[in-house]
C-alpha cells in the first residue's frame, strides 16, 4: 500500500509520465477495471450502513416504542444531515484524494452500526443517526469525480449507470442479510441488534479494501487525461480566464440555470424514492397484512428491479439518444406513476405476483431519473474541475426532498392515510419531470455541438 497517498485533504501529486504508449493502454485498462470495482464494491457496502433500518423498521419500532411520526424524524434528520453533507463533501472531494475520502466515510459510518442497536434515548438515535448520514456523505462525491476523470463523455451514461447499480445491489443485498437475521432472530439465534452491528462489521473490513483498490486521478499514476487517452472533448470546457477554482464553481455551476431545474427536480425524484422505499415495509405490514420477513423479502424487490432500471436507462440515454437523459428521464417517470398506482392498489396476501411485479417496476423505473439526473446528466451540463460540487449540489437537493419524505410523508399518511402518501408520489413524478423538460433542448444543442467539435478535432 501507498502510504504517501493516505491523506484526503489534498490532491496526490502528477507521478512522472509514462510515455509508452503501449504501456499507457495497459496501465490504464488495469486501473479503469481497478477503480470500476473498487468504487462499485465500497459504494454497495456504503448501503449496508444506510439502508439496514428500512427492511427492520416494524422490528425496529415496536422493540423501542417509536411510533411512525419518531421513525420519520430518524429519516428526516439522517437526510438532512446527508444532504447537507453532500454539497460540503462535493466541495471537498473536488480538492481531495478520492481513495482516502471514501474510505474514511465508510469507517466511520460502520463504527457508529458497532453499538447503534444498543442506544435507547430517542435524542441518542437520532443524534448517532444524523452522525451516521455525515459520513455517508463522503461516499458519492469522490465516485464522481472518479467516473469524470477515468472515464470519457460517451461512455459515461453507461459506465455511471453500471456503477449506480451499486446502490441498488447494495439494498438488495442489505434486504437479503436482514431478512436471514430476522428469521435467525426469530428461531432464538442472533439478537436483533445484529441488524446494526453486521453491517457495521463489513462496513469497517470494505473500509480497508477500498484502501488496496482505490487510487486519485489518472495523473498521480503518471498517466494523461482520459479525454487526451481517448482523443475526445468535454461537452462543456472550461476557458481560459477561468482560474481560479471559485470562478469555475461560479461560472459552471452556481449561476448555471439549467443546473438548478435538475436539483429542483431531483427533490421530488428523491421524494418518490425514498417514499415508496423507506414507507414499503410498514404499507405491506400495516396495512396489507404481510408477515414480517416475506415484506423484508418483498422490499429487497425495489432495488433488484432498480439494478436493471438504472443500467438500462444509462444504455438508453447512450445508445437511443446519443447521451441525452431528459427523454428518457420523462418515460420512465410516467411508466412510474402507473407502477405506484398498481402497488398501491393490488398489493397483498392474496396476490403475492402483483405485489412483486409492481415492487420491481417501481424500482426499475424510479432508478433511472435517480441515476441520470444527479450524475450523468449533471456532469454533461457542467466542467470536470467542478462536477464533484455539481453533483453534490444536486444530491443536497434531493435529499431535501428524502427528507420530507420522512417526517413529511409519515404527517401525510397520519392525517389522509395511505392514500395520500402514494398520491404525493405520483404528483411529485408530474413534477419531477416537468423540470427535466427544461433542460430537453439544452441537451440537444450541447449534443450537437459536441459532435461538431468531435469531428473537427478527428478529422
Amino acid at each position: 500500500m501507498d502510504l504517501g497517498q493516505l491523506s484526503f485533504k489534498q490532491l496526490p501529486p502528477s507521478k512522472e509520465k509514462i510515455t509508452d504508449p503501449k504501456e499507457i493502454a495497459k496501465v490504464y485498462t488495469r486501473w479503469r477495471w481497478r477503480m470500476f470495482i473498487g468504487m462499485y464494491l465500497g459504494y454497495m457496502v456504503f448501503y449496508f450502513t444506510r439502508k439496514n433500518i428500512a427492511p427492520a423498521l416494524p422490528l425496529f419500532g415496536e422493540k423501542l416504542a417509536l411510533d411512525i411520526v419518531q421513525l420519520g424524524i430518524l429519516s428526516t434528520v439522517f437526510y438532512i444531515v446527508y444532504g447537507i453533507g453532500k454539497f460540503v463533501s462535493g466541495l471537498l472531494a473536488d480538492r481531495s484524494n478520492i481513495r482516502t475520502f471514501m474510505a474514511f466515510g465508510l469507517l466511520c459510518a460502520s463504527i457508529i452500526h458497532l453499538f447503534y442497536g444498543y442506544l435507547t434515548s430517542l435524542y441518542a438515535l437520532v443524534f448517532f443517526w444524523g452522525l451516521n448520514g455525515a459520513f455517508q456523505s463522503m461516499g458519492f462525491p469522490p465516485v464522481a469525480k472518479a467516473l469524470v476523470h477515468w472515464f470519457c463523455p460517451n461512455e459515461r451514461a453507461t459506465k455511471w449507470a453500471l456503477w449506480s447499480s451499486s446502490h441498488t445491489a447494495g439494498t438488495f443485498g442489505i434486504g437479503i442479510l436482514i431478512a436471514w437475521i430476522l428469521s435467525m432472530y426469530s428461531k432464538g439465534l442472533l439478537d436483533w441488534r445484529a441488524i446494526f452491528y453486521i453491517p457495521g462489521a463489513i462496513g469497517v473490513v470494505t473500509s480497508l479494501v477500498m484502501l488496496v483498490m482505490l487510487r486519485d486521478r489518472p495523473v498521480s499514476m503518471g498517466l494523461p487525461p482520459i479525454d487526451k487517452y481517448k482523443n475526445v472533448s468535454y461537452p462543456v470546457e472550461k476557458t481560459k480566464e477561468d482560474v481560479s477554482h471559485w470562478k469555475i464553481l461560479k461560472k459552471y455551476v452556481f449561476t448555471n440555470p439549467y443546473l438548478w431545474a435538475l436539483c429542483f427536480s431531483y427533490i421530488f425524484v428523491y421524494l418518490i424514492r425514498f417514499g415508496t422505499l423507506d414507507w414499503a415495509t410498514k404499507f405491506m405490514y400495516d396495512v396489507k397484512g404481510i408477515s414480517a420477513v416475506k415484506v423484508a423479502l418483498f422490499w429487497s424487490l425495489m432495488p433488484l428491479g432498480g439494478i436493471a432500471g438504472g443500467i438500462v436507462a444509462g444504455y438508453l440515454a447512450d445508445k437511443v439518444w446519443g447521451g441525452r437523459c431528459a427523454p428518457c428521464n420523462v418515460l420512465y417517470l410516467i411508466l412510474l406513476i402507473f407502477s405506484i398506482w398498481g402497488f398501491y392498489v393490488y398489493a397483498g396476501p392474496d396476490n403475492y405476483f402483483a405485489t412483486g411485479f409492481y415492487l420491481l417496476a417501481i424500482g426499475f423505473f424510479v432508478d433511472g431519473p435517480q441515476v441520470l439526473v444527479g450524475g450523468v446528466q449533471v456532469s454533461r451540463i457542467t466542467v470536470k474541475e467542478a462536477v464533484a460540487t455539481a453533483c453534490g449540489l444536486s444530491g443536497w437537493f434531493g435529499y431535501i426532498g428524502a427528507a420530507f419524505s420522512g417526517v413529511g410523508l409519515a404527517y401525510i399518511t397520519k392525517v389522509y392515510g395511505w392514500g395520500g402518501m402514494y398520491g404525493a408520489c405520483m404528483i411529485s413524478c408530474v413534477i419531477a419531470g416537468g423540470l427535466m423538460a427544461i433542460a430537453w433542448n439544452k441537451e440537444k444543442e450541447d449534443h450537437y455541438n459536441h459532435k461538431k467539435k468531435h469531428a473537427k478535432c478527428c478529422s
